[in-house]
């Protein structure tokens, strides 16, 4: 788990306090800020400048300062709110990037509270509008596999979704659904009597072929995230999903984070007078205005072995995300994560999520 820099600063009863000062944010893995906690964020972001978030692992609550921050990742099912918010970050000078889970499980039943998909590709492309294109990333994401979903069917619904999503993504990421390595997921599933499958090395590599075929007709960049098995002979990389490849090309300008980021710029190579032209080294990023950029190593190593994911400080927590999807590893049950809403509407300012 990433660590931060701490400096002494004011709580809004005046307390002071060590806390966190991170440059990159994650908002967030734990739970979906943009659909249920946008308002609370951008508050804490642009009014108290400050958060409190506690350890899900040793119940220690922590502090996190956004004084220094310059770029944040959302992660999110349903992240319409955040249209109306968009300016503030601009005006802050921050940028961002989406990591938008856009699935197709409404006739299963396995994501109840999420709007009609119909709505959730509007949304995406409302936002690739006012963002940008390469600003909203396509997860399909976790792929599951039940009595009645197979790789036929999972194949479909990605088709009628890339297709809607041509000209406006040029990425798609996906995981496979690891029920077995979570008790209380497989315990929830049993519950909502879902007969869900494990994947299997065999059905996944026959899953990417297939989908890599289907790519063919709109060459978006494949990846997978936190997956060991290694797919590239179907052309499907490994996700980085903070990503500072990405972030660089998004916001290199930005001095503050490209020094954080550890990225040197240099001039792009000029052909000699044959025409030949010197290969850019590995790792090259290649930018605006004749230039191209390297980076160090920004790899957080506190992930899981097969995350890919840079150093950020992910401001979410656990049990709070009500979208009730039957194979959610982010809450111990959909009552805990209910309780937790209410006590944030009853308390929708507080330095924390749950308003505890």
């Amino acid at each position: 788990m990433a660590t931060w820099t701490k400096q002494r600063l004011p709580r809004e009863n005046g307390e002071l306090v060590d806390m966190q000062v991170p440059v990159l944010i994650s908002a967030s893995r734990s739970t979906d800020i943009p659909a249920f906690y946008a308002d609370w964020f951008f508050y804490r972001l642009d009014k108290a400048g400050y958060s409190a978030w506690t350890n899900p692992f040793n119940g220690v609550k922590s502090y996190v300062s956004y004084k220094d921050t310059r770029f944040i990742v959302f992660w999110s099912k349903n992240p319409k709110p955040l249209l109306r918010y968009l300016p503030i970050l601009k005006q802050r000078r921050i940028g961002c990037y989406i990591q938008y889970s856009l699935n197709d499980y409404a006739e299963e039943g396995l994501e109840k509270n999420v709007p009609p998909l119909k709505q959730r590709i509007e949304t995406f492309k409302e936002l690739t509008n006012a963002l940008g294109k390469g600003h909203v990333i396509w997860r399909f994401d976790p792929l599951v596999l039940t009595d009645n979903i197979d790789i036929a069917k999972l194949l479909g619904k990605i088709e009628n979704i890339g297709n809607q999503l041509l000209g406006y993504t040029e990425k798609l990421v996906f995981s496979f659904a690891d029920i077995l390595s979570y008790r209380k997921v497989q315990a929830n599933l049993q519950k909502a009597n879902v007969n869900y499958i494990d994947w299997q090395d065999w059905q996944m590599r026959e899953f990417s072929q297939k989908l890599s075929v289907l790519n063919k007709k709109w060459n978006y960049e494949l990846a997978t995230c936190g997956e060991k098995i290694d797919l590239t002979e179907f052309g499907i990389n490994k996700n980085h999903c903070v990503d500072d490849n990405l972030i660089i090309k998004l916001a290199y300008n930005d001095k503050k984070l490209m020094d954080y980021l550890k990225v040197k710029m240099y001039s792009m190579p000029q052909a000699s007078l044959f025409g030949e032209t010197e290969p850019l080294p590995e790792g090259a990023i290649i930018l605006p205005h004749g230039m191209y950029a390297l980076h160090g190593d920004n790899k957080d190593k506190g992930q899981r072995a097969f995350c890919g994911c840079i150093k950020s400080k992910d401001i979410g927590e656990y049990n709070t995300c009500v979208h009730g999807c039957e194979y959610c590893y982010a809450n111990a049950s959909k009552q805990s994560a209910v309780m937790n809403y209410k006590c944030h509407k009853d308390n929708p300012w507080s330095e924390t999520i749950t308003g505890k």
